[in-house]
């Protein structure tokens, strides 16, 4: 497996949901290769801090009046992208 390949996979790794017959030569190529090593380590510890940060709670009077001062300012249109 290359570099490429392995960095397509580390998704799935991550996940749970790598295809059996890819697991062998993943984890032998991140075993081998000190650049793939680390950006999976990374990925991972990225993942983690994202699935355990919590959501906001409501929205801050701050935030609330900033986006009414856009709209009085700006108006209420849609966003033309859709």
């Amino acid at each position: 497996m290359n570099c490429q390949e392995a960095i397509d996979l580390m998704g799935d790794a991550i996940d749970g949901r790598l295809p059996p017959h890819f697991v062998a030569g993943f984890e032998q190529h991140i075993a081998e290769c000190p650049s793939c090593g680390t950006y999976y380590g990374q990925l991972r510890l990225t993942r983690q801090a994202l699935r355990s940060r919590r959501a906001p709670r409501g929205s801050s009077p701050r935030r609330d009046e900033l986006i009414a001062r856009f709209r009085q300012e700006f108006g209420d249109e849609p966003d033309p992208r859709g």
